[in-house]
């Protein structure tokens, strides 16, 4: 593709406008046009970007020969029809996270893609970070050894969504970081949660996986925290990681801590004896680059080569059946869902 590829970008609230400055800067991309349906956030478009053309009408977006993607910033409610109707217009595509709200919308957004080879990108934004991108290598490397466990806690005061609850919102982020960090796929979620508003949807949750492997992941997301907590354990056998995304540098650390376990031949195994490593801890070098521009230049890669996204469709949907799993979980009080790992690895 020798000219710049033209974006259209749908939804101009709480994340358009990152999505608008990112692709801006980004070198061989030209955001064409913005939608949304509200003029006063159109109108702030106009005055930032005077060149992008602006339409309340997503239509216009679709209609337009010379726009070949489309970045879609919506509530999750309306991914789908959206996406569905920038593919079967012949646009590349970049949802927000979560993908869709059932796995069968997933399943339709990627096979049409296919069927007309064009690029479904799902914006899974840590995936991007340099401090998730260091965790995957260290974990692919074999430095932690085998995966005890991956324990996460995200939680803050607020916002409370109305749309969606609060494992589909928070939780979701984990979910991806997971997926890619791990390359596992769970067989089995359990999960419980509680509603604080009358109405409401779940505002507190607790989120439980299962692994073939006997590792075991399990996230806390609550909207009802005095603070702000982003932190992530991540247990080996031989090494284990802090993740903590509120650290200013050293987000990342690697601790060469454990447990060895010995027995006396002559010994049952109740006889075991359990040793506890304590080595250095370690800080590496992260790539800060925003996690938003590597994600658009990884989209754009895609796009100009036809190499498949990191988190493509099918990631997009690993996460979403994850979240169905553990909402239908959540109704039975925490009884075990399992999962297809025929279909989840698909």
């Amino acid at each position: 593709m020798e000219n710049n590829v033209n974006i259209g970008i749908i939804g101009y609230g709480y994340w358009g406008p990152n999505l608008v400055r990112n692709f801006s800067e980004i070198p061989r991309a030209q955001v064409r046009t913005v939608s949304d349906f509200k003029p006063e956030l159109l109108a702030k478009v106009q005055a930032r970007y005077p060149t992008i053309q602006v339409t309340t009408r997503c239509q216009d977006i679709f209609t337009d020969p010379k726009i070949d993607a489309v970045a879609i910033a919506t509530p999750v409610s309306t991914h789908f029809d959206l996406a569905l109707a920038a593919l079967k217009a012949g646009k590349h595509v970049l949802v927000e996270k979560p993908m869709t709200v059932t796995t069968e919308q997933a399943m339709r957004l990627i096979d049409e893609a296919e069927k007309r080879k064009l690029v479904l990108m799902v914006d899974h934004t840590f995936v991007y970070t340099g401090a998730v991108r260091k965790m995957h290598e260290l974990v692919s490397s074999g430095e932690l050894g085998s995966i005890y466990y991956y324990d996460s806690v995200r939680v803050n005061l607020g916002l409370i969504q109305h749309d969606v609850n609060v494992l589909w919102d928070l939780a979701v982020h984990d979910l991806s970081i997971m997926d890619y960090v791990l390359q596992a796929k769970p067989c089995a979620v359990s999960a419980t949660g509680v509603s604080h508003v009358p109405g409401g949807m779940e505002n507190i949750a607790y989120l439980t996986l299962f692994f073939a492997d006997n590792s075991i992941a399990h996230i806390h997301a609550n909207w009802l925290a005095p603070v702000k907590v982003r932190r992530t354990l991540i247990g080996g056998s031989r090494k284990m990681i802090v993740f903590d995304d509120l650290e200013p540098s050293e987000k990342v650390k690697v601790y060469d801590k454990g447990i060895t376990l010995s027995t006396n031949a002559e010994e049952s195994v109740y006889q075991m004896l359990v040793g506890y490593r304590a080595g250095d801890m370690w800080a590496p070098q992260l790539d800060m680059t925003e996690a938003l521009r590597t994600e658009g230049v990884h989209f754009i890669r895609c796009i100009e080569t036809g190499d498949r996204p990191i988190t493509d469709g099918e990631a997009g949907m690993r996460v979403v059946r994850i979240l169905e799993a553990a909402t239908k979980s959540i109704k039975q009080q925490g009884q075990l869902v399992k999962l297809d790992l025929a279909e989840v690895a698909a």
